[in-house]
């Protein structure tokens, strides 16, 4: 009796198996270092499948074209900088309510591995095609489910905020950190730059707790 055909692949490949995943991943550490490298000047499949090590085959069996690339490594640093934000917040770092925003700044300030051309390039791209919306909807996520955890036990000052006052102040940061890395400031990874930020956010939540418990 003659084997059944497996039904046509009809979707990108998706990585399940190990090997997968780490073509996946090199594709797309190989991505970075040419936007690093070069910005979206130089940024070719040609070129990523020769970075990572692989044929242009193998690259179009992930990833359909350059933009998939620039969505899948901005949908992977998304979700590595919210990890390490939520260490920060967890109190892993440093347990107290300052140094939990510190942390949380820091961790914001260097994502992207502190590939600061790299990021810009991703980031030109994101808001080129539109996709910026579609890329916060995990950071909402993230911000509602872990901001409660900035504080001490007793009194977890995010947990004070109205959903109104957390946004505010969500995007009131990540306001300041676009434009930092669009504008390429000198001062981006600076300690004057992250103390301001700090004081950005901590100034913002001790008036706004203040007036909630008064």
């Amino acid at each position: 009796m003659a084997a059944r055909r497996q039904p046509a692949e009809t979707k990108r490949r998706i990585p399940r198996q190990a090997r997968a995943t780490e073509t996946a991943a090199a594709i797309l550490e190989g991505a970075a270092q040419i936007l690093e490298a070069g910005g979206l000047a130089g940024f070719t499949t040609n070129a990523v499948a020769e970075r990572a090590g692989v044929s242009i085959g193998t690259l179009y069996q992930y990833f359909a074209d350059k933009n998939a690339i620039l969505l899948a490594l901005a949908k992977q640093q998304v979700e590595l900088g919210l990890a390490e934000i939520a260490r920060a917040l967890r109190g892993e770092i440093d347990p107290t309510p300052a140094g939990r925003v510190r942390a949380m700044v820091r961790a914001a300030v260097h994502a992207f591995r502190g590939r600061q051309r790299a990021r810009k390039a991703v980031m030109e791209a994101v808001l080129t095609q539109g996709l910026h919306a579609e890329l916060m909807v995990p950071v909402v996520a993230f911000i509602a489910r872990h901001g409660a955890l900035v504080g001490a036990t007793s009194r977890p000052v995010f947990a004070m905020l109205t959903p109104l006052q957390l946004f505010v102040m969500s995007r009131a940061m990540i306001g300041v950190l676009r434009a930092a890395v669009l504008e390429e400031q000198p001062f981006f990874k600076s300690r004057p730059f992250e103390d301001e930020l700090v004081r950005l956010v901590m100034a913002y939540l001790q008036a706004t707790t203040a007036e909630a418990r008064a």
